[in-house]
């Protein structure tokens, strides 16, 4: 009974922040009018863009019936976009995009429902593999952490001696390395920052240097780990394997790690900071208990890495993470990399004592899979019922069409994907919003414009799922209003309450983002991305623009 009640309350509050927040975007629009003297610059500009906005499309759907209908069928991206942006969670936000959208499909295309609900379900048949791939990636995730190949991760990496120098170096390092075995930035940043931090304060370092290491360090993994919810999501979207998105991304992501881990290294070097070497057992005994408490709200799993690492675990444990890693780079199939991890872990785990038996062991699995379960999955499918949608009635013609007009080459399509992709984080302020929003619209962007074999398709449907996620997870590192910055920023806040820090400070020292997102970009403009093996886009005329009627 009181399950019941809480949940009619739950969808009573989940109305009002509908009702209440839905026009969030115009009463932000008509707060700046009232008060455009007292806004800031970025602010005014934002306002009269918005105002010529809607003068532009008001005088458009006044004047031209096609112009109104091109609308109508963008309509249900602005409702997400605007769902998202009033911080919607997107397991709510794309069931009521998807609705939506379904009554624009039967109103212009005249569509009855039966027809636009087999090309919702045909398109969530299309991601089914992927949803497989999330519950074992996510029980792997599951079993990292709990049997301690993250903690054995952190432990190689503080037996380097630590100095000021240092440690933003050896922080990007162990987040890059342990987000992609736990397949999480936000639990990477939570679990390392306590040590870093504290590290750091020890040593006499750079705080924000290190802050800002760890941060990019994190988002590393989030872009090109095997049991990320981005990568997958992403590659779902753009229906591409991941491992063959792994291997397609992985030489260029090597390269703007080590780049930024070089950048840090001279910027650690230059400055005036002390050589004396820090002890890492020291940095966790320093953590205060409200620390500990505070943080176990934010993120358990965090707090439970951290005890592995102050209790110690075998060395050994992180082969099952260079077990899985090797597999994926020899392109060997996602499933057989995946359960190689969950199977490695079971054996070595048993061996160190972190397996207690082969039911807890299971149970832990079943956990990662319930967990995948409750939200992201479900969340895949309505999105890919939404992008059917939008699909059958070609709501994304209208800018495939424009785009297309003002690129001269395949290669400048894909460079205005990108963009696209970095406009929509800004926008959205959320990654996953992102890549859920702006996937569909790039994917059919080369759908619409682009001819040349499976192979080559296949090949640009792999630099889509790289611009969408690493837009997305790179990319948010350098937008101060982004959720992401507002986790790493609260976090930081909690476990380091010695500094008030202001995100522009991180923003500025985050090399690895800067590398990323500037990189990609200019790789894809220029082609210059035929130097790194495996990233190259083929080249026209193997690919060309369709010719527009």
């Amino acid at each position: 009974m009181n399950n019941k009640i809480f949940l009619i309350s739950h969808c009573i509050n989940k109305v009002k922040k509908l009702y209440y927040g839905g026009f969030g975007m115009f009463k932000r629009l008509w707060y700046g009018l009232q008060n455009f003297g007292s806004i800031s610059l970025p602010g005014k500009v934002g306002v009269v863009i918005g105002v010529l906005i809607i003068l532009g499309i008001l005088y458009g759907i006044v004047t031209s019936k096609k112009f109104r209908d091109a609308f109508l069928k963008l309509s249900p991206v602005i409702i997400l976009a605007e769902l998202m942006m009033d911080e919607f969670d997107a397991l709510l936000a794309a069931p009521i995009a998807t609705i939506y959208a379904s009554f624009v499909a039967m109103l212009l295309t005249k569509q009855k429902f039966n027809g636009i609900v087999d090309h919702a379900i045909d398109n969530v048949k299309e991601i089914q593999v992927a949803l497989f791939i999330l519950m074992a990636a996510y029980a792997m995730a599951e079993a990292f952490m709990s049997t301690g190949v993250g903690a054995s991760l952190i432990l190689i990496a503080l037996k380097v001696g630590i100095t000021a120098k240092t440690v933003a170096v050896v922080g990007a390092i162990v987040t890059s390395i342990l987000s992609i075995a736990t397949g999480t930035s936000w639990g990477t940043f939570a679990a390392c920052a306590p040590i870093f931090l504290w590290l750091n304060h020890i040593v006499g370092g750079n705080i924000l240097l290190t802050t800002a290491a760890i941060a990019g360090g994190a988002c590393f993994g989030d872009n090109i780990g095997l049991i990320s919810d981005t990568t997958i999501v992403s590659s779902g979207i753009q229906k591409v394997e991941v491992v063959r998105r792994i291997r397609h991304q992985g030489v260029w992501s090597a390269l703007v790690l080590l780049s930024g881990i070089i950048v840090f290294a001279i910027a650690g070097f230059t400055m005036d900071l002390p050589s004396t070497v820090g002890d890492p057992a020291e940095a966790i005994n320093s953590i205060p208990a409200d620390v500990w408490t505070a943080l176990a709200e934010k993120r358990e799993s965090a707090v439970k890495l951290l005890e592995q690492v102050r209790s110690g675990v075998p060395l050994y444990m992180a082969i099952p993470l260079i077990i899985v890693l090797a597999l994926a780079f020899m392109g060997t199939q996602t499933f057989i990399c995946l359960f190689a991890g969950l199977f490695f872990a079971y054996i070595f785990g048993m061996m160190a004592g972190t397996v207690t038996s082969t039911m807890d062991y299971l149970d832990m699995m079943m956990g990662g899979f319930a967990s995948a379960g409750s939200w992201v999955i479900v969340m895949m499918m309505w999105v890919a019922a939404f992008g059917g949608i939008m699909k059958s009635m070609n709501a994304f013609e209208p800018i495939s069409k424009l785009l297309s007009r003002i690129s001269g080459s395949v290669r400048q399509l894909m460079f205005y994907n990108g963009l696209l992709c970095v406009f929509g984080n800004a926008t959205l302020a959320d990654e996953m919003a992102q890549i859920v929003t702006i996937g569909p619209i790039i994917k059919e962007m080369v759908e619409d414009n682009v001819e040349g074999s499976e192979e080559d398709l296949y090949t640009l449907r792999l630099r889509n799922a790289t611009f969408s996620d690493a837009m997305g997870v790179f990319g948010s590192q350098l937008i101060p209003w982004h959720v992401y910055i507002a986790f790493y920023m609260g976090i930081a806040t909690i476990v380091y309450p010695l500094h008030e820090f202001v995100a522009i400070d991180i923003i500025k020292y985050n090399f690895i983002a800067m590398v990323a997102v500037a990189s990609i970009l200019i790789l894809t403009l220029t082609g210059l991305d035929r130097f790194i093996p495996l990233f190259k886009l083929p080249s026209e005329p193997a690919v060309r623009l369709k010719k527009q009627k």
